[in-house]
């Protein structure tokens, strides 16, 4: 029997398997026992890097314990390693500094804590190493697979003799275990090949699919006794030092029937050759094709260049080859999603069309054909999330794809209404208009199922969304008196993404010459808008209702959702009015920002996820809609407190949401406890604030670019925009703000295009 190691407990006896490695290979075969997996809890502190579709999540020291917070290195919703620790000395290293690096790379600096000497011979056993006397330095590089390149130098005047271990473990995971679901099936089979320099992991899944994750290590080293990793012993002379490099790659559809991974095939496949120079081309690359902001804030620059990296850093690999779509967040969301990916390059379109061109075109593919209950799919219905894991190819979840979104298929043809809008790529239009028919025909025949002229949501599938909205927790519909609300509900916002959804189809129709469709559809939007002003308004509130229930009557919870209505279009001047007073009064304002749920209401709590966080890409669609109705003051207060808030996360980052404790009782912006981090539309919000503030309204089909009120705060005097491209052309941009008034001056033009500023 051979005893293995999870974390700090030993595990049941596990087994040699029955056809070993001969005798005179160094390889042993072992047969591992089912991992317990530990749903996730908490991010807090937790270290990200991600590079295409592979992902690392370890503690400040780089390390990955079997835990409760999800730690591992992922590749496509499966977690190659769930083990991996780092000791000298049996020791922790202490960490001087974390994260230094960028979003593919880090490196951690580390020294000794105080440990006695000569550990590896037991010799003096009182000598006693002074703490700080080693530089400990872990390099990390994602590029097609992890490398960890672990260097120790010895500061002391003496030889230096250090034990390093390295403890190993590989669960292969579902995402949605990690999250907490639980599983239907169970794995076939779990082994280990164990040799002096490598372990090879291998899993046969419930789907009968062979997956390997395999560890190198660049020098040979003793197995642990009792647990699955290795040991080393190295000798330090003064001012010495030595690298142990340590390499990691999975395969997750492995070719052939072996159940086993074969001996001579492992011990000679070749190491994969990391370049740290290939991440980093590709993330230049991106960058300087796209647009940029420079301003003379200091805090809104480091944020912006922190976002854009972020926003590189999402990018993934589709399913099908050369497509690429940025993901919605690590770790939870490490995939395609409708509604992020769509609001995530609508945000974006001023400084990086070609976003949405992929997305427009990626969804446009996957466009539901069929009604398939199991996914809540129906014809024309733009995806909501796409899963590869096990648990979606076994079909314990239906996310292969699953449809139980409410909101893509209209936010679909708004962004590319807004494309057509910044690029003039009437070829694209021309391509995906079938696609932009089958949404309508969705919006029309599936989306109003009673035929009352709104669009509602019901869940279909047993395993789908109860709510299908972008607060799609089971707990984020409420009425006035904090009693939930369910399906089937008319969402306030999708009413307002259906109206601006057909505007955009009117002028496109038009454009292509289809003169009736597009009267049809300037009809049937302005005919919402009037049963829309009708059914919604709340005067006790001075906001729109919620949502309306099977019932038709108001889900009467005062939200954010309303604000997004002014995002639109389609709310009435007056009524805007009063929208943008209560998203900014005292029960919807944090300070750090607005709400998702009002203070006042039953049920309104400041961690709950979507009852009374605060959301950045929320507050940027609220922002964009007061900017739009000429309430500049409250959008630049919007702006402002996001702004300031960058500076008190971690590398300036807004997170995927943060607690929404009123900013008198708590003066720092509160971390929700399991918020992606990065997270796109939360990166891409910075971007959508800067382009309302600066008004911009491109139309490149008559080679034109409206400035709308540009309006830049006291706080931000000066902001200038590069290589912001409309169609073909190109221009750079600079604003100042001066005597309360905004200017504009056109620094560089290049190619055929009018700057038009309407004050």
């Amino acid at each position: 029997m051979t005893r293995l190691g999870r974390a700090a407990e030993r595990l049941p006896d596990a087994t040699v398997a029955a056809r070993a490695a001969p005798t005179a290979s160094p390889f042993r075969r072992l047969t591992l026992p089912d991992p317990v997996v530990q749903p996730a809890t908490d991010l807090t502190g937790v270290l990200i890097l991600k590079h295409d579709n592979l992902f690392l999540l370890t503690d400040p020291f780089g390390d990955i314990h079997p835990d409760s917070r999800g730690l591992g290195l992922y590749l496509d919703d499966t977690r190659l390693l769930s083990h991996y620790e780092l000791r000298i000395n049996d020791q922790r290293p202490v960490v001087l500094r974390t994260g230094t690096g960028g979003s593919f790379s880090s490196a951690l600096q580390m020294t000794n804590p105080a440990f006695l000497k000569n550990r590896i011979t037991k010799q003096e056993p009182n000598d006693v190493l002074a703490a700080q006397s080693l530089g400990v330095l872990r390099e990390r590089l994602l590029s097609g697979a992890f490398r960890d390149r672990i260097t120790i130098r010895n500061y002391t005047r003496g030889i230096e003799r250090r034990r390093l271990s390295l403890r190993l473990g590989a669960d292969f995971a579902d995402i949605f275990e990690v999250r907490g679901r639980r599983r239907d099936h169970h794995a076939r089979m779990r082994q280990a090949l164990v040799g002096p320099d490598r372990v090879v992991f291998t899993y046969r899944g419930a789907d009968d699919r062979l997956a390997r994750s395999q560890v190198a290590l660049s020098e040979p080293a003793r197995a642990l006794d009792g647990e699955l990793g290795f040991e080393l012993d190295w000798e330090l002379p003064p001012g010495g030092e030595r690298s142990l490099e340590i390499t990691i790659w999975g395969d997750l559809d492995v070719s052939g029937a072996a159940e086993e991974a074969d001996v001579g095939e492992v011990s000679g496949a070749p190491v994969p050759v990391l370049l740290d120079s290939a991440p980093a081309a590709a993330h230049r690359a991106w960058q300087a094709s796209a647009a940029a902001f420079h301003s003379s804030n200091a805090f809104a620059d480091r944020a912006l260049s922190r976002a854009m990296a972020d926003l590189r850093m999402l990018v993934s690999q589709g399913p099908a080859e050369g497509e690429r779509f940025i993901s919605a967040g690590v770790p939870w969301f490490a995939t395609l999603f409708g509604r992020d990916s769509i609001i995530t390059a609508l945000q974006l379109l001023s400084i990086r069309p070609q976003v949405a061109v992929e997305v427009l075109q990626l969804l446009a593919r996957l466009q539901a054909t069929e009604v398939d209950l199991w996914r809540d799919a129906e014809p024309g219905k733009i995806l909501h999330e796409l899963r590869a894991g096990e648990m979606a190819r076994t079909g314990e979840v239906p996310h292969s794809p699953y449809y139980g979104s409410v909101d893509s298929t209209p936010l679909w043809l708004i962004l590319l209404g807004e494309t057509y809008r910044w690029t003039g790529d009437r070829a694209l239009v021309e391509h995906l208009w079938p696609n932009a028919l089958a949404c309508l025909r969705w919006i029309d025949e599936f989306g109003d199922a009673d035929g009352d002229g709104f669009v509602e949501y019901e869940r279909r599938s047993p395993k789908g969304l109860l709510n299908q909205g972008w607060k799609d927790s089971g707990d984020a519909n409420r009425y006035r008196d904090g009693s939930l609300a369910d399906p089937p509900l008319a969402l306030v916002e999708v009413q307002a993404y259906v109206y601006a959804a057909r505007r955009q189809v009117a002028r496109l129709a038009r454009m292509l010459g289809d003169d009736g469709l597009s009267r049809a559809q300037e009809k049937a939007a302005q005919d919402l808008r009037d049963r829309f002003e009708a059914s919604f308004w709340m005067e006790d509130a001075g906001t729109y209702a919620l949502a309306l229930d099977g019932r038709k009557q108001h889900v009467d919870g005062v939200a954010s959702n309303a604000g997004h209505a002014l995002w639109c279009g389609i709310a009435s001047p007056e009524r805007a009015s009063r929208v943008a007073a209560t998203l900014t009064g005292p029960e919807m304002w944090s300070g750090w920002g607005v709400r998702t749920l009002s203070s006042g209401m039953p049920g309104y709590n400041p961690i709950g996820y979507h009852i009374g966080t605060v959301w950045p890409h929320d507050n940027a669609i609220l922002a964009e809609g007061l900017a739009r109705y000429g309430h500049h003051e409250q959008a630049a207060q919007i702006c402002a407190a996001l702004l300031e808030a960058t500076s008190y996360f971690r590398d300036a980052r807004l997170p995927e949401l943060f607690c929404g404790f009123d900013r008198l009782t708590s003066p720092l912006p509160v971390p929700y406890p399991m918020a992606c981090v990065p997270q796109s539309w939360a990166a891409g919000a910075l971007f959508q604030l800067m382009g309302s503030m600066l008004g911009l309204r491109p139309d490149a089909q008559a080679a034109e670019l409206e400035l709308r009120s540009p309006a830049l705060p006291d706080w931000l005097p000066e902001v200038r925009v590069e290589n912001l491209r409309v169609g073909e052309a190109v221009v750079d941009l600079l604003f100042q703000r001066s005597d309360g008034s905004t200017s504009v001056r056109v620094l560089r033009r290049s190619g055929d295009l009018a700057v038009l500023v309407h004050v």
